[in-house]
């Protein structure tokens, strides 16, 4: 496929601190990319800037700190950016019953909220050029459901939603968005997640044995590769197909379960993909 001229080969990656973020940024710079990568604890930007990178501190629950990072990367980049890439993102795992309201707009505020606005942020500037790529890192996740998962679920479904509707809105403007859906991935990501997890085995009486369970089976399993999970190597070449191509794809599905996942929600009733979910976790 004949590669889209590319105005600049700037880009933004934003939750470059491990995982998918940082080998995305370390993929694109590889192959000739300017990437201005983001963390937020000072120890992540420390490490980034040590392995080369001109890092940027972001905060996605902050508008504040999304405006100065945007002013930040314009200042930097006089002939303007080629790429946003949404990779941040955080996980409050428990059954929905035990998520408080700030457990949900936790998820919201980083997954949704924060990411759409440096989105709307970054915009101005594709339009004034003719020409941009924004790339949401979504999951399997925002296409199909699962328990113990449900306000995560909720976040990737509302940025599927907002990131259909905005590449229509973007349509014959020059800028592309397109969606990346993972499955499992190894990353720090889902060991987070575990810890949350954790927290909650204090907090519920009627999940107490699932919360076990799941952390029994997965917890020290979490960086053992089986055949089903792929490295974030993989996600990271998608994201440059979808940054280099005349005609990047509206979405790309990572990994054996993202795949069938995707086929499960077209073609299968609700009741079997209650079955096969409920199994999945």
């Amino acid at each position: 496929m004949k590669a889209a001229k590319v105005l600049s080969k700037t880009v933004l990656v934003t939750g470059c601190s491990s995982g998918i973020g940082k080998e995305v940024a370390i993929y694109l710079r590889r192959t000739g990319w300017d990437v201005y990568p983001t963390a937020r604890s000072e120890a992540d930007l420390k490490e980034l800037c040590s392995n080369g990178f001109e890092a940027l501190y972001l905060d996605l629950s902050d508008s504040n700190s999304i405006n100065s990072c945007v002013q930040s990367l314009l200042q930097k980049c006089k002939l303007g950016v080629g790429a946003l890439i949404n990779n941040a993102g955080m996980a409050i795992p428990g059954a929905v019953e035990d998520l408080s309201r700030k457990d949900l707009r936790e998820q919201f505020e980083v997954n949704v909220f924060g990411l759409q606005e440096l989105t709307n942020a970054i915009i101005p500037s594709f339009r004034n050029q003719g020409w941009g790529r924004i790339v949401n890192i979504s999951s399997i996740y925002g296409v199909v459901a699962a328990p113990m998962v449900g306000g995560y679920c909720a976040s990737k479904y509302a940025l599927e939603a907002l990131s259909n509707a905005q590449r229509m809105e973007l349509s014959g403007s020059g800028v592309s968005l397109s969606l990346v859906e993972p499955g499992p991935i190894l990353s720090n990501f889902r060991q987070s997640a575990y810890e949350r997890l954790e927290e909650k085995l204090l907090k519920t009486d009627h999940f107490y044995t699932n919360y076990n369970q799941i952390l029994k089976r997965k917890k020290d399993k979490h960086q053992k590769k089986s055949k089903f999970t792929r490295g974030p190597e993989n996600v990271a070449k998608k994201v440059h197909h979808a940054i280099t191509s005349n005609k990047p794809r509206i979405r790309y599905f990572v990994t054996i379960p993202a795949h069938a996942g995707s086929v499960m929600a077209r073609l299968f009733p609700d009741f079997l993909i209650d079955f096969a979910m409920k199994r999945s976790i």
